[in-house]
């Protein structure tokens, strides 16, 4: 036999076999077919009838995990939650039992959740919800031959998440997903967590100001008037990252309240320069809070930002105070000097005048007197005796122990003008140390706050 028969052989062969293969093919989908029709047919299976429990009785048993896709945003002004996630529900109906025609058919897919029977569960805190439909509606059901039921659905919700901002933005959230039976009570239907690992995250899940710490599963079974439901809950632990609160409210804070102390280093008669520069870190400051106030919530109770807000903005109006105090101690401090010096004007006009009464009176009184004589011994009332006396007290009082504030204080003698710049050398450290022990006092007790509640 030639070699051209040879071929053609084994090409009628191929086709004989390929023929073959697609025949078995399409008998096994009609098979498929045939058991699709054999469980699910007009007048076999009915879907509002709920499955019967282990044995015959008790209740329908569904187990329940989650695979969380992505976490889209956490708000804080809303207090809710995005999250996009896989949701799965399997239970056991044993009416949905068929041959596996010797292990060929693993599963039979369904893409219509109303022909089979579906657990009524509901997301009790959901806000908004969709499902997802591009290209296809992303839903499935798989019947297995021993009558277990796989139904798995990708859904995006939007959640609510109450939230405690005494801590903020020091803060930890709790943010839950609780899913219960709407009309089932537990004597009919009981939700339990999948076995293993009844929670996923996927990796390198991304959050722009907060961090996925852990979560953890538990049931949350309510009780009604109307009777028992099953429900389940997860647990999800944000921390929110304190980078961006450092760059964006802590550290300009900080510089507004130094940028304040600037004033007590100008000169007390530059009056437009010290005006100004109060006005704008005060007007700047409030800017600032009422910015950080209209990202949050309007709640009852005393935030961490509110207390650090609060105190740097007061540090800031102490200061503009401090320059009012300092102009009003200047111009009192020279009123009086003024006065001073108008009054002993007038005083030593007036002991003038009398030295020329007195001597025009001895003139007329005795005109044959050449000189007056001087006494030998002053009276009390003679101005130079009172200013020995004084000196010789000086000299006998016992000396003062030294002070290193008075010696400092006294480097700045209170003369018309320095009264106010005493003020201002004053704040100068005044101001500095006592917002240093504020912000130890501040750090210490949030810090420690924090992990006391962790």
């Amino acid at each position: 036999m030639g070699a051209g028969h040879c071929f053609w052989i084994l090409y009628l062969a191929c086709l004989c076999s390929a023929s073959l293969g697609n025949n078995a093919k399409i008998n096994f989908r009609e098979k498929e077919k045939k058991v699709l029709d054999q469980i699910l047919g007009q007048g076999k299976y009915d879907a509002r009838i709920r499955p019967s429990g282990i044995n015959g009785t008790g209740p329908a048993i569904v187990r329940i995990n989650l695979f969380v896709r992505s976490i889209a945003t956490i708000s804080d002004i809303k207090m809710e939650y995005s999250v996009q996630l896989t949701f799965r529900e399997q239970w056991l109906d044993e009416r949905l039992k068929f041959d596996d025609i010797g292990g060929r058919l693993k599963y039979l897919t369904l893409t219509e959740a109303n022909r089979v029977w579906m657990p009524d569960l509901f997301f009790s805190n959901e806000k908004e919800g969709h499902f997802h439909n591009i290209i296809m509606p992303n839903v499935y059901i798989r019947i297995f031959p021993y009558g277990s039921v796989l139904y798995s659905i990708r859904i995006s919700l939007t959640l609510a998440c109450p939230m405690n901002l005494k801590l903020y933005p020091l803060d930890r959230q709790v943010c839950s997903l609780r899913m219960a039976s709407y009309g089932w009570t537990t004597a009919d239907l009981v939700f339990l967590w999948k076995e293993g690992d009844p929670v996923q995250v996927v990796k390198n899940l991304h959050l722009p100001r907060f961090t996925l710490e852990k979560f953890l599963t538990d049931y949350c079974n309510s009780k009604t008037n109307t009777g028992e439901y099953s429900c389940l809950k997860v647990d999800l632990l944000f921390k929110r990252e304190f980078s961006y609160y450092l760059i964006q409210i802590y550290i300009p804070c900080c510089m507004l309240v130094i940028v304040s102390w600037v004033s007590f280093w100008l000169d007390q008669g530059a009056v437009p320069a010290r005006v100004s520069l109060g006005v704008t870190t005060l007007l700047t400051m409030a800017t600032q809070t009422s910015g950080i106030n209209a990202s949050l919530p309007p709640v009852s109770y005393t935030k961490a930002i509110d207390v650090w807000t609060g105190v740097c903005l007061t540090f800031v109006f102490g200061a503009l105070l401090e320059f009012a105090l300092v102009n009003y101690a200047s111009r009192s401090a020279t009123n009086k000097y003024d006065l001073h010096r108008e009054n002993m004007k007038k005083k030593r006009r007036e002991v003038e005048q009398a030295s020329l009464d007195a001597a025009s009176d001895l003139l007329d009184t005795d005109s044959n007197a050449t000189f007056a004589m001087k006494p030998l011994v002053r009276h009390p009332g003679d101005p130079l005796a009172l200013e020995k006396l004084r000196q010789c007290e000086i000299h006998m009082a016992p000396p003062k122990r030294p002070n290193c504030c008075r010696t400092w204080l006294s480097k700045f003698p209170t003369s018309h003008c320095s009264r106010s710049k005493r003020i201002d050398v004053i704040s100068r450290i005044t101001f500095p140390l006592v917002f240093a022990l504020f912000n130890l006092v501040y750090w210490s007790t949030y810090l420690f706050r924090e992990e006391e509640e962790n």
